[in-house]
């Protein structure tokens, strides 16, 4: 018997935009909350598990980089597609008072306050990716088409290949 998966509010908003998707949930190591680890739960290729990071600019605030789980956000090229000078990774504490969501289950859809977003180019190289479903344990996966659409996201590069 399939055990039953419990709608996040990112699937909510997902259903109520008519957008296909996946939930896919995956065993939790509190202590290794990496992408890597959730690709290899997943059996998936890394290259598709996106993570979502939240920084801050000088000038524009607050905004989301979504990028492929092993690499790191370059900040310099982040803070140019965003239009600043500057930005940093906001301290882990602001996350959930910022977002709604805790560390490894912060999803770049359905945030408290919707912000600027912006997604690896390389998303468009394949069918599906995944993004974190709202809480730890779950991902959902969908087409980088409408995970664009649905976060009103920014294709550009954000870090050097």
């Amino acid at each position: 018997m399939k055990e039953k998966i419990n709608k996040t509010n990112v699937a909510r908003l997902m259903d109520k935009a008519k957008v296909k998707y996946e939930l896919i949930p995956y065993e939790v190591d509190e202590n290794d909350l990496s992408a890597p680890h959730v690709a290899e739960s997943l059996g998936e290729n890394i290259e598709q598990v996106f993570k979502t990071l939240v920084l801050h600019g000088e000038k524009s605030g607050y905004f989301v980089c979504v990028i492929p789980g092993e690499h790191e956000v370059d900040l310099k090229l982040a803070a140019k597609v965003s239009g600043n000078k500057k930005c940093d990774l906001i301290p882990m504490k602001e996350l959930l008072p910022l977002t709604g969501y805790i560390r490894g289950g912060c999803s770049p859809i359905g945030m408290k306050k919707h912000f600027p977003t912006y997604i690896h180019e390389t998303c468009l190289n394949f069918p599906y990716i995944f993004v974190s479903a709202g809480v730890r344990g779950l991902q959902i996966k969908l087409t980088p088409q409408d995970f664009i659409q649905q976060s009103k996201a920014t294709v550009c590069g954000l870090f050097n290949e």
